[in-house]
């Protein structure tokens, strides 16, 4: 992991950050000893997310299918 100053940090802000999304982490310490750490935000997805494809069917025709489905008895 890479130590910037203060300085060299505000001064290639935008490479730090790539620099941390590439490696994990990357550590800026100022003149008085304090020490932060800048790290990428793990994404949070929803497992409902997901990408939608095309059946070819139209908002009546679907609806169809779904009324269909809830009408079926199953015994």
């Amino acid at each position: 992991m890479r130590e910037y100053t203060f300085t060299e940090a505000r001064q290639h802000f935008a490479a730090l950050l790539e620099e941390a999304k590439k490696d994990g982490k990357v550590c800026i310490k100022k003149k008085n000893g304090e020490m932060f750490y800048i790290q990428p935000a793990i994404s949070r997805k929803s497992p409902l997310d997901v990408k939608g494809f095309n059946l070819g069917l139209s908002a009546d025709e679907i609806v169809d299918v779904v009324r269909e489905s809830r009408e079926r008895n199953f015994s």
